[in-house]
Protein backbone atom coordinates (compact mmCIF):
# COMPACT_ATOMS: atom_id res chain seq x y z
CA UNK A 1 0.00 0.00 0.00
CA UNK A 2 3.07 2.16 1.07
CA UNK A 3 4.75 1.37 -2.33
CA UNK A 4 1.06 2.36 -4.69
CA UNK A 5 1.01 5.70 -2.52
CA UNK A 6 4.93 6.48 -3.54
CA UNK A 7 4.17 5.90 -7.10
CA UNK A 8 0.85 7.83 -7.13
CA UNK A 9 2.04 11.12 -5.31
CA UNK A 10 5.75 10.93 -6.74
CA UNK A 11 7.52 10.49 -2.80
CA UNK A 12 10.14 13.03 -3.27
CA UNK A 13 13.72 13.30 -1.53
CA UNK A 14 14.63 10.32 0.68
CA UNK A 15 11.09 8.76 0.74
CA UNK A 16 12.31 7.49 -2.76
CA UNK A 17 13.58 5.26 -1.10
CA UNK A 18 10.00 3.54 -1.06
CA UNK A 19 10.25 2.69 -4.79
CA UNK A 20 13.46 0.58 -3.85
CA UNK A 21 12.45 -3.14 -3.75
CA UNK A 22 15.78 -4.02 -1.43
CA UNK A 23 14.46 -1.36 1.16
CA UNK A 24 10.75 -2.14 0.92
CA UNK A 25 11.82 -6.71 1.52
CA UNK A 26 14.31 -4.75 4.59
CA UNK A 27 11.23 -2.72 6.00
CA UNK A 28 9.13 -5.55 5.42
CA UNK A 29 11.42 -7.78 7.64
CA UNK A 30 11.31 -5.04 10.61
CA UNK A 31 7.68 -4.50 10.46
CA UNK A 32 6.59 -8.35 10.40
CA UNK A 33 9.36 -8.35 13.37
CA UNK A 34 7.93 -5.59 15.31
CA UNK A 35 4.35 -6.99 15.01
CA UNK A 36 4.97 -10.30 16.33
CA UNK A 37 6.77 -9.17 18.97
CA UNK A 38 4.28 -7.13 19.73
CA UNK A 39 1.30 -9.01 19.85
CA UNK A 40 2.42 -12.04 20.96
CA UNK A 41 2.15 -11.93 24.70
CA UNK A 42 -1.45 -10.73 24.31
CA UNK A 43 -2.14 -13.10 21.86
CA UNK A 44 -0.63 -16.24 23.33
CA UNK A 45 -2.68 -15.27 26.91
CA UNK A 46 -5.60 -15.51 24.78
CA UNK A 47 -5.14 -18.90 23.43
CA UNK A 48 -4.19 -20.46 26.64
CA UNK A 49 -7.73 -19.17 28.25
CA UNK A 50 -9.46 -20.00 24.67
CA UNK A 51 -8.13 -23.62 24.80
CA UNK A 52 -7.79 -24.73 28.09
CA UNK A 53 -5.82 -28.23 27.43
CA UNK A 54 -4.02 -26.79 24.82
CA UNK A 55 -1.88 -28.95 22.44
CA UNK A 56 -2.87 -32.83 22.32
CA UNK A 57 0.41 -34.83 23.10
CA UNK A 58 0.93 -38.13 21.88
CA UNK A 59 0.86 -40.91 24.61
CA UNK A 60 3.09 -43.06 22.58
CA UNK A 61 5.68 -40.29 21.72
CA UNK A 62 8.97 -39.53 23.54
CA UNK A 63 8.25 -39.12 27.83
CA UNK A 64 9.97 -35.79 27.58
CA UNK A 65 6.89 -34.30 25.37
CA UNK A 66 4.22 -35.20 28.40
CA UNK A 67 5.11 -31.94 29.98
CA UNK A 68 4.19 -29.82 26.97
CA UNK A 69 0.87 -30.48 27.94
CA UNK A 70 -1.14 -27.42 28.50
CA UNK A 71 0.88 -25.31 25.52
CA UNK A 72 -1.39 -24.05 23.41
CA UNK A 73 -1.71 -24.59 19.91
CA UNK A 74 -2.77 -21.98 16.98
CA UNK A 75 0.85 -19.87 17.01
CA UNK A 76 0.44 -20.07 12.87
CA UNK A 77 -2.38 -16.74 13.60
CA UNK A 78 -0.11 -14.76 15.03
CA UNK A 79 2.40 -15.42 11.97
CA UNK A 80 0.24 -14.92 10.02
CA UNK A 81 -1.26 -11.58 11.03
CA UNK A 82 2.37 -9.90 11.12
CA UNK A 83 2.95 -11.78 8.12
CA UNK A 84 -0.23 -10.37 6.24
CA UNK A 85 0.16 -6.82 7.61
CA UNK A 86 3.73 -6.64 6.37
CA UNK A 87 2.83 -7.94 3.08
CA UNK A 88 -0.42 -5.38 2.68
CA UNK A 89 1.77 -2.60 3.90
CA UNK A 90 5.08 -2.68 1.49
CA UNK A 91 3.53 -4.95 -1.60
CA UNK A 92 3.19 -3.66 -4.78
CA UNK A 93 -0.34 -4.25 -5.34
CA UNK A 94 -0.48 -4.82 -8.87
CA UNK A 95 1.92 -8.20 -8.38
CA UNK A 96 -0.48 -11.24 -9.52
CA UNK A 97 2.31 -13.41 -8.09
CA UNK A 98 2.43 -12.11 -5.05
CA UNK A 99 -2.02 -12.20 -4.88
CA UNK A 100 -1.20 -16.06 -6.27
CA UNK A 101 1.31 -16.82 -3.13
CA UNK A 102 -0.88 -14.92 -0.49
CA UNK A 103 -4.00 -17.33 -1.95
CA UNK A 104 -2.02 -20.30 -0.52
CA UNK A 105 -0.71 -18.78 2.52
CA UNK A 106 -4.53 -17.16 3.76
CA UNK A 107 -5.77 -20.90 2.02
CA UNK A 108 -3.74 -23.38 3.55
CA UNK A 109 -3.29 -21.72 7.16
CA UNK A 110 -7.53 -21.92 6.81
CA UNK A 111 -7.54 -25.89 6.45
CA UNK A 112 -4.82 -25.67 9.52
CA UNK A 113 -7.00 -23.52 11.47
CA UNK A 114 -9.84 -25.77 11.05
CA UNK A 115 -7.39 -29.13 11.68
CA UNK A 116 -6.21 -27.55 15.06
CA UNK A 117 -9.74 -26.31 16.03
CA UNK A 118 -11.11 -29.67 15.70
CA UNK A 119 -8.13 -31.02 17.80
CA UNK A 120 -8.34 -28.42 20.54
CA UNK A 121 -12.23 -28.58 21.04
CA UNK A 122 -13.28 -32.34 20.26
CA UNK A 123 -12.59 -35.32 22.35
CA UNK A 124 -11.04 -37.15 19.34
CA UNK A 125 -8.19 -35.03 18.60
CA UNK A 126 -8.07 -36.15 15.29
CA UNK A 127 -8.93 -33.09 13.23
CA UNK A 128 -9.92 -33.07 9.44
CA UNK A 129 -10.16 -36.58 7.74
CA UNK A 130 -6.70 -36.69 5.13
CA UNK A 131 -9.10 -36.87 2.07
CA UNK A 132 -10.66 -33.85 3.41
CA UNK A 133 -7.70 -31.81 3.83
CA UNK A 134 -6.27 -32.85 0.79
CA UNK A 135 -8.63 -32.12 -1.68
CA UNK A 136 -8.91 -28.92 -0.38
CA UNK A 137 -5.54 -28.05 -0.74
CA UNK A 138 -5.44 -28.98 -4.29
CA UNK A 139 -8.08 -27.31 -4.95
CA UNK A 140 -6.20 -23.90 -3.67
CA UNK A 141 -3.03 -24.90 -5.16
CA UNK A 142 -4.34 -25.17 -8.38
CA UNK A 143 -5.93 -22.26 -8.58
CA UNK A 144 -2.50 -20.40 -7.66
CA UNK A 145 -1.19 -22.27 -10.34
CA UNK A 146 -3.77 -21.24 -12.88
CA UNK A 147 -2.56 -17.84 -11.89
CA UNK A 148 0.55 -17.97 -12.19
CA UNK A 149 0.86 -19.78 -15.55
CA UNK A 150 -1.45 -17.19 -17.48
CA UNK A 151 2.06 -15.05 -16.73
CA UNK A 152 4.73 -17.58 -16.04
CA UNK A 153 4.42 -20.64 -18.77
CA UNK A 154 4.78 -24.00 -18.27
CA UNK A 155 8.66 -24.93 -18.63
CA UNK A 156 10.04 -26.96 -15.72
CA UNK A 157 13.74 -25.86 -15.40
CA UNK A 158 16.48 -28.14 -14.55
CA UNK A 159 19.42 -26.71 -12.16
CA UNK A 160 22.90 -27.46 -13.12
CA UNK A 161 22.04 -27.15 -17.15
CA UNK A 162 21.90 -23.77 -18.91
CA UNK A 163 19.15 -23.60 -20.67
CA UNK A 164 17.93 -27.02 -19.79
CA UNK A 165 14.07 -26.81 -19.57
CA UNK A 166 10.95 -29.35 -20.11
CA UNK A 167 7.43 -27.73 -21.48
CA UNK A 168 5.47 -29.64 -19.42
CA UNK A 169 2.13 -28.50 -20.66
CA UNK A 170 -1.31 -28.69 -19.20
CA UNK A 171 0.63 -31.42 -16.53
CA UNK A 172 2.18 -28.13 -15.15
CA UNK A 173 -1.23 -27.59 -13.46
CA UNK A 174 -0.85 -30.53 -11.32
CA UNK A 175 3.03 -30.88 -10.67
CA UNK A 176 2.68 -27.10 -9.54
CA UNK A 177 0.13 -27.99 -7.39
CA UNK A 178 1.83 -31.16 -6.08
CA UNK A 179 4.84 -28.99 -5.16
CA UNK A 180 2.74 -26.43 -3.54
CA UNK A 181 0.51 -29.01 -1.48
CA UNK A 182 3.79 -31.21 -0.87
CA UNK A 183 5.89 -28.91 0.90
CA UNK A 184 3.09 -27.52 3.11
CA UNK A 185 2.64 -31.25 4.60
CA UNK A 186 6.38 -31.75 4.60
CA UNK A 187 7.14 -28.35 6.92
CA UNK A 188 3.72 -29.75 8.46
CA UNK A 189 5.39 -32.98 9.48
CA UNK A 190 8.82 -31.35 10.81
CA UNK A 191 6.61 -29.07 13.29
CA UNK A 192 7.28 -31.75 15.95
CA UNK A 193 10.36 -29.99 18.59
CA UNK A 194 9.96 -26.52 20.12
CA UNK A 195 11.59 -24.46 17.28
CA UNK A 196 12.97 -27.01 14.51
CA UNK A 197 10.41 -26.30 11.85
CA UNK A 198 10.44 -22.26 12.55
CA UNK A 199 14.19 -21.72 11.86
CA UNK A 200 14.83 -24.54 8.83
CA UNK A 201 11.40 -21.91 7.16
CA UNK A 202 13.61 -18.83 8.11
CA UNK A 203 16.32 -19.77 6.12
CA UNK A 204 14.68 -21.30 2.83
CA UNK A 205 13.05 -17.93 2.72
CA UNK A 206 16.04 -15.99 3.46
CA UNK A 207 17.35 -18.20 0.56
CA UNK A 208 14.38 -17.43 -1.77
CA UNK A 209 14.59 -13.96 -1.14
CA UNK A 210 18.13 -13.80 -3.51
CA UNK A 211 16.69 -15.76 -5.68
CA UNK A 212 13.35 -14.27 -6.23
CA UNK A 213 15.22 -11.29 -6.86
CA UNK A 214 17.90 -12.62 -9.22
CA UNK A 215 15.30 -13.83 -11.40
CA UNK A 216 13.22 -11.32 -11.01
CA UNK A 217 16.18 -9.49 -12.80
CA UNK A 218 17.03 -9.63 -17.06
CA UNK A 219 20.37 -8.81 -16.61
CA UNK A 220 21.34 -11.13 -13.47
CA UNK A 221 19.37 -14.20 -14.67
CA UNK A 222 21.32 -13.70 -18.06
CA UNK A 223 24.54 -13.56 -16.39
CA UNK A 224 23.47 -17.07 -13.94
CA UNK A 225 22.21 -18.45 -16.94
CA UNK A 226 18.65 -18.90 -14.64
CA UNK A 227 14.84 -18.25 -16.09
CA UNK A 228 14.08 -14.54 -16.11
CA UNK A 229 10.36 -14.09 -14.51
CA UNK A 230 9.52 -10.67 -14.77
CA UNK A 231 7.76 -9.17 -11.78
CA UNK A 232 9.03 -12.05 -9.48
CA UNK A 233 11.24 -9.95 -7.89
CA UNK A 234 8.07 -8.89 -5.71
CA UNK A 235 8.08 -12.43 -4.10
CA UNK A 236 11.25 -10.53 -1.96
CA UNK A 237 8.55 -8.88 0.26
CA UNK A 238 6.81 -11.67 1.19
CA UNK A 239 9.96 -13.80 1.86
CA UNK A 240 11.16 -10.75 3.89
CA UNK A 241 7.32 -10.47 5.97
CA UNK A 242 8.06 -14.49 6.55
CA UNK A 243 11.88 -14.16 7.44
CA UNK A 244 10.41 -11.30 10.29
CA UNK A 245 7.26 -12.83 11.51
CA UNK A 246 9.08 -16.52 11.86
CA UNK A 247 11.58 -14.83 14.02
CA UNK A 248 9.17 -13.32 16.03
CA UNK A 249 7.38 -16.76 16.48
CA UNK A 250 10.65 -17.97 17.48
CA UNK A 251 10.77 -15.83 19.93
CA UNK A 252 7.97 -17.58 22.11
CA UNK A 253 8.72 -20.87 20.65
CA UNK A 254 12.29 -21.40 21.74
CA UNK A 255 12.52 -24.50 24.22
CA UNK A 256 10.31 -24.22 26.11
CA UNK A 257 7.84 -23.07 23.75
CA UNK A 258 5.53 -20.56 25.35
CA UNK A 259 3.05 -21.61 21.73
CA UNK A 260 3.03 -24.34 19.26
CA UNK A 261 2.78 -23.27 15.46
CA UNK A 262 0.19 -25.79 14.77
CA UNK A 263 -0.86 -26.86 11.49
CA UNK A 264 -2.48 -23.15 11.13
CA UNK A 265 1.40 -21.47 10.82
CA UNK A 266 3.21 -24.90 9.57
CA UNK A 267 0.90 -26.14 6.36
CA UNK A 268 0.85 -22.51 5.47
CA UNK A 269 4.28 -21.31 5.73
CA UNK A 270 5.27 -24.77 3.67
CA UNK A 271 2.84 -24.32 1.02
CA UNK A 272 3.76 -20.69 1.21
CA UNK A 273 7.41 -21.67 -0.04
CA UNK A 274 6.02 -24.15 -1.77
CA UNK A 275 4.19 -21.60 -4.37
CA UNK A 276 7.08 -19.03 -4.23
CA UNK A 277 9.61 -21.84 -5.51
CA UNK A 278 6.71 -22.38 -8.50
CA UNK A 279 6.62 -18.54 -9.75
CA UNK A 280 10.25 -18.67 -9.63
CA UNK A 281 10.49 -21.65 -11.81
CA UNK A 282 13.28 -23.38 -8.76
CA UNK A 283 11.04 -26.52 -7.82
CA UNK A 284 14.12 -28.36 -8.05
CA UNK A 285 16.27 -26.22 -6.69
CA UNK A 286 13.19 -26.28 -3.57
CA UNK A 287 13.76 -29.64 -3.40
CA UNK A 288 17.39 -29.32 -2.23
CA UNK A 289 17.24 -25.84 -0.15
CA UNK A 290 13.97 -27.50 1.63
CA UNK A 291 16.10 -30.72 1.86
CA UNK A 292 15.24 -30.98 5.88
CA UNK A 293 11.47 -30.99 5.52
CA UNK A 294 11.28 -33.93 2.29
CA UNK A 295 14.04 -35.88 4.01
CA UNK A 296 11.35 -35.86 7.31
CA UNK A 297 8.35 -36.49 5.01
CA UNK A 298 10.26 -39.60 2.91
CA UNK A 299 10.73 -40.95 6.70
CA UNK A 300 7.21 -41.13 7.34
CA UNK A 301 6.56 -42.14 3.81
CA UNK A 302 9.35 -44.64 4.10
CA UNK A 303 7.86 -45.70 7.97
CA UNK A 304 4.33 -46.41 6.69
CA UNK A 305 5.18 -48.28 3.60
CA UNK A 306 7.32 -50.77 4.83
CA UNK A 307 5.24 -51.36 8.54
CA UNK A 308 2.17 -52.24 6.52
CA UNK A 309 4.35 -54.67 3.95
CA UNK A 310 6.66 -56.03 6.23
CA UNK A 311 4.50 -55.34 9.96
CA UNK A 312 8.72 -53.74 10.83
CA UNK A 313 9.83 -50.48 11.37
CA UNK A 314 12.74 -48.81 9.97
CA UNK A 315 12.55 -46.07 12.42
CA UNK A 316 12.20 -46.00 15.87
CA UNK A 317 9.64 -43.66 15.48
CA UNK A 318 8.99 -41.22 12.86
CA UNK A 319 9.19 -38.32 11.69
CA UNK A 320 12.89 -38.80 11.49
CA UNK A 321 13.29 -36.18 14.15
CA UNK A 322 11.32 -38.29 16.86
CA UNK A 323 13.65 -41.20 15.83
CA UNK A 324 16.82 -39.06 17.14
CA UNK A 325 14.65 -38.58 20.45
CA UNK A 326 14.51 -42.43 20.73
CA UNK A 327 17.89 -43.05 20.52
CA UNK A 328 18.83 -40.95 23.41
CA UNK A 329 19.56 -37.34 21.80
CA UNK A 330 18.15 -34.27 23.74
CA UNK A 331 15.56 -32.33 21.97
CA UNK A 332 17.89 -29.44 21.67
CA UNK A 333 20.23 -31.09 19.84
CA UNK A 334 17.95 -32.63 17.84
CA UNK A 335 16.65 -29.33 16.81
CA UNK A 336 19.94 -26.96 16.69
CA UNK A 337 22.13 -29.99 14.47
CA UNK A 338 18.74 -29.97 12.13
CA UNK A 339 19.00 -25.97 11.92
CA UNK A 340 22.61 -26.51 10.27
CA UNK A 341 21.48 -29.08 8.06
CA UNK A 342 19.25 -26.51 6.99
CA UNK A 343 21.59 -23.78 6.39
CA UNK A 344 23.96 -26.24 5.16
CA UNK A 345 21.24 -27.62 2.49
CA UNK A 346 19.91 -23.71 1.50
CA UNK A 347 23.53 -22.91 0.85
CA UNK A 348 23.59 -26.01 -1.27
CA UNK A 349 20.47 -25.10 -3.38
CA UNK A 350 21.63 -21.27 -3.58
CA UNK A 351 25.06 -23.27 -4.98
CA UNK A 352 23.09 -24.22 -8.37
CA UNK A 353 22.10 -20.69 -9.15
CA UNK A 354 26.30 -20.38 -10.75
CA UNK A 355 26.78 -24.28 -11.01
CA UNK A 356 25.59 -24.66 -14.51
Amino acid sequence: MIYWLAEQLNFPGVLNLIRYLTFRAGAAIITALLIGLIIGPRFIGWLRVRQGKGQPIRDDGPQTHLAKRGTPTMGGLMILTALMLSVLLWMNVASIYLWACLLVTLGFGAIGFMDDYDKVTKASHKGLSARMRLLAEFAIAGLATWLIVRHNGTMLYLPFWSGGAIDLGPLYYLFGAFVIVSFGNAVNLTDGLDGLASMPVIVACMAFMLIAYLVGRADYAAYLGIPHVPGAGDLVILCGAIVGAGLAFLWFNAPPAAVFMGDTGSLALGGTIGVIAVVAHHEIVLAVIGGLFVIEALSVIIQVFFYKRTGKRVFRMAPIHHHFEQLGWAESTVVIRFWIISFVLALAGLSTLKLR
